[in-house]
């Protein structure tokens, strides 16, 4: 096994060539295409979900996206998410010419996407049994489609990872979701019905021939739900982690799973930060595991997306995370 380094997605700015030319540059073990919310709504993490969706139409309310039907007439944004998608992965496919390593893409899961996103007559798609189902659905089907696009444009791309963010997901099942009033609550989605939605997706991602991971920050992760779903990777903030959090990991590293550890901070912090420490960090949570880390499966990351980050920070992140990935490797 070897110890490698990652990004979440998100990066700040709005200059996308420049953005791939330094996650190609910093993270040579698995870059990823690069989010850049900065550049407005159709950019962000729903709206890049909206652009891969099939058959499910959406547009641009002043409360957010919203779906308007599945008869084929996507609203102007969607439409303008969907065209940003492919400048976005044209810009990839010249500056990653002839490229040949792994490579991630990033993709808002099912259950934060029906938390954020409404259905046509009014509030979170959350509220409704079939309208969550038949998201999940045009999500897997869309992803599919998304993959094979990628893979066209990187042929010699030897392994591609698709990361499904799950950011809303613990709040989806604890009933925590508000209404669109604010005064109220969604009810909590069981654990079966969370756990085929996700099914759908990872399965989807697998089909296609590539590797399914899992990425959330949120504390109360079900890391198990995860694993049962067809997760292969799992990716972690490891500031918020639980002693429960910190077995389920244990017991995936040694079954297998690829675990991105978040320990290097996503927004610019306090005090300077060597890649010294972020080793010495990473080489102390395997020691509470009784693992090693030349027999675990094992990404290096930012704890979350970098959009938040100035872009001196974003740039030193992950040169934090290569360099640390590299001393444990």
């Amino acid at each position: 096994m070897s110890v490698i380094a990652t990004g979440i997605g998100s990066l700040p700015g709005e200059d996308f060539p420049e953005a791939v030319r330094t996650v190609l540059g910093e993270l040579p073990d698995l870059p990823h295409l690069p989010e850049l919310p900065g550049r407005g709504a159709i950019a962000g993490m729903v709206g890049r979900a909206l652009a891969v969706l099939a058959d499910l139409d959406a547009d641009l309310q002043p409360a957010g996206w919203r779906l308007t039907g599945s008869g084929g007439s996507p609203g102007v944004d969607q439409r303008r998410a969907r065209s940003l998608l492919g400048q976005d992965l044209d810009t990839l496919e010249e500056v990653a010419d002839g490229y040949d390593g792994a490579f991630k893409i990033q993709v808002t899961g099912p259950w934060t996407l029906a938390a954020a996103v409404e259905r046509p007559r009014g509030d979170k798609l959350i509220a409704d049994h079939g309208a969550r189902r038949e998201l999940a659905q045009a999500l897997a089907e869309g992803v599919r489609d998304h993959v094979r696009d990628v893979r066209r444009r990187l042929p010699g791309a030897a392994r591609v990872v698709v990361q499904l963010d799950e950011p809303a997901l613990p709040a989806v099942l604890a009933g925590r979701v508000p209404t669109a009033s604010g005064f109220g609550r969604h009810r909590s989605v069981d654990l079966p019905e969370a756990s085929q939605a996700l099914e759908w997706v990872l399965a989807a991602i697998a089909e296609e021939g590539s590797e399914p991971w899992v990425h959330s920050c949120a504390p109360g992760t079900p890391l198990d739900l995860l694993r049962g779903a067809g997760a292969q990777g799992l990716a972690v903030d490891l500031d918020v982690l639980t002693a429960a959090d910190h077995d389920r990991l244990a017991e995936a590293l040694e079954a297998g799973v690829t675990v991105a550890l978040g320990a290097v901070p996503s927004t610019d912090p306090d005090r300077e930060i060597s890649d010294k420490q972020v080793t010495e960090r990473v080489l102390r949570w395997l020691d509470m595991l009784g693992l090693d880390a030349q027999e675990a499966s094992l990404a290096i990351t930012p704890a979350c997306g970098l959009a938040g980050a100035t872009p001196a920070w974003s740039r030193r992140a992950m040169m934090l995370a290569r360099t640390s990935a590299a001393s444990l490797g």
